[in-house]
């Protein structure tokens, strides 16, 4: 297998036709074509299907299509190393980062990181780790400062934890049920919530059914964002549940408060997610050495943000 044929089959599944393809790949459509014959002819298998709206893959193409994601972008990694090395720092760095360390330290962490690295590039994922494993798994993303559960693939990723924190019950500071010291005192209120595609059956055990609290789905309302959900906390009288951190952030503790509940909930770790067996790049290891000295020097801190912030974290640094 050549590059030039991993190349055209990741254009051809981007794009969606060979024309597309091609303009991607700034070559002729006889190029693209020629390639994936090349390529299926050395395979002895088809990789193509042609439909109405153009092309897609076969079972085989599919299969080969996450190698090829991976190669390329281990060969992207490979030049960008050499580039370093020759003391020209500079390129693309692709991260994502869960909301509330978004929120609350990396603007810190990208300033310092913007002084040591001003040449290189940032691409800023927010988002849950259902969202960014199959992008680490692609090779387009280089690491995830994300959740670490028992969900996430170990023969797969490797994770260096960074904190942990509680999850916690929260309404809007005004909400007639502030005073509440159950969940089971909450069961005839609306919800939203945030939490993974795979994970309802998970979310409910852990906010309700450990307690032995029973609630209509119909109550439990799901936002793909928490921007969503404190929205619609504020403007309604739904609870929400979310990391404690995230009260210490001004957006949400000027407007949502925890609950005093009786019941203990999930304790939740952060940390370093990577595809196991790779390293980290020279600008990934600079950006993951600017967070560790950010949130080294705020967990000493004697200022009362930052002791707010972190009374509600245990480092594991």
């Amino acid at each position: 297998m050549k590059l030039h044929q991993l190349q055209a089959l990741v254009a051809i599944a981007d794009c969606g036709s060979i024309r597309a393809a091609a303009r991607k790949l700034d070559v002729s459509q006889t190029a693209i074509s020629k390639a994936l014959r090349e390529l299926e002819s050395h395979l002895q298998l088809p990789l193509l299907v042609r439909n109405a709206s153009g092309v897609g893959l076969t079972l085989y193409g599919r299969s080969l299509l996450l190698h090829a994601r991976q190669m390329l972008g281990q060969l992207e990694q490979a030049q960008l190393e050499l580039t370093h090395l020759k003391g020209h720092i500079e390129g693309h760095l692709r991260f994502a980062i869960s909301p509330w360390m978004g929120m609350a330290l990396l603007p810190e962490v990208v300033q310092l990181f913007r002084q040591r690295m001003p040449k290189v590039r940032l691409e800023i994922f927010e988002g849950l780790m259902a969202v960014t494993l199959p992008r680490l798994r692609e090779g387009t993303m280089d690491f995830a400062i994300g959740l670490v559960s028992a969900l996430l693939p170990r023969p797969e990723f490797a994770c260096d934890p960074l904190l942990s924190y509680q999850m916690a019950v929260i309404a809007r500071c005004e909400h007639p049920k502030r005073g509440s010291r159950s969940i089971h005192e909450l069961l005839d209120q609306d919800w939203v919530v945030n939490y993974p595609d795979t994970g309802h059956e998970d979310f409910m055990t852990e906010l309700f059914w450990q307690h032995s609290a029973q609630i209509p789905v119909e109550q439990v309302q799901r936002a793909q964002s928490l921007q969503l959900m404190l929205s619609l906390m504020e403007q309604t009288d739904m609870l929400g549940y979310c990391p404690e951190p995230m009260l210490t952030v001004p957006i949400y503790r000027e407007r949502v408060a925890r609950l005093d509940l009786a019941e203990s909930f999930a304790t939740d770790t952060i940390g370093i997610v990577t595809p196991r067996n790779t390293q980290l790049g020279t600008a990934a290891q600079c950006f993951v050495d600017c967070l560790l000295q950010v949130i080294r020097r705020r967990a000493r801190s004697s200022k009362a943000d930052d002791r707010q912030l972190f009374d509600t974290l245990r480092l594991l640094i």
